[in-house]
């Protein structure tokens, strides 16, 4: 029922993350849908139980390349058209609203699902007697990595280069023309 339940709201945040990302004129918006939709995907890893894959996800991606495009956009100075108001003062866009509020409080529910199916699996009860001999996905991952899938892992490592090189190139200062 709980994985039921995980695995059809994962789905959702990320589906309509991603729609939202297409949909949407603002760039701010799309980033910030962006990372709903890739923490959707860190909780559809976690219904696979694949942990590692899921705190690889949440790291990489939701910690580094959305924040990384974040800072990009905010250094870029945002939108030229500014509102003013009747007195001639600049309108300061509103915090949030509805919709912002109710996807801020999915992705909340979502990482605390995401924990608690952690918790839940690193808290099973083992059985009385041996211990079952402790097997690591994480050196099984590695070893994979280096030997079978090294061409995905260096390809990896070009696309986060090239989240680096273009959020540089769009915070970059522009020369004016005269």
């Amino acid at each position: 029922m709980f994985d039921n339940f995980l695995f059809i709201s994962s789905a959702a945040l990320t589906v309509c993350g991603a729609l939202a990302v297409v949909l949407s004129p603002n760039l701010m918006h799309a980033c910030t849908y962006l990372l709903t939709s890739l923490i959707g995907v860190s909780g559809l890893y976690v219904t696979l139980s694949a942990d590692f894959l899921a705190a690889t996800q949440l790291v990489v991606y939701v910690g580094g390349v959305v924040i990384l495009m974040l800072f990009a956009i905010m250094l870029t100075g945002g939108n030229d058209n500014k509102s003013v108001n009747k007195f001639g003062i600049e309108k300061i866009a509103p915090m949030g609203n509805i919709k912002t509020f109710t996807l801020a409080g999915l992705s909340a529910l979502l990482m605390a699902l995401v924990i608690s199916k952690i918790i839940v699996n690193v808290t099973k009860a083992v059985p009385k007697g041996e211990l079952p001999p402790f097997s690591s996905t994480v050196e099984k991952i590695g070893e994979l990595l280096i030997t079978d899938h090294v061409l995905a892992f260096e390809i990896s490592s070009v696309l986060l280069l090239g989240a680096l090189i273009g959020a540089a190139l769009i915070a970059r200062p522009r020369k004016i023309e005269s």
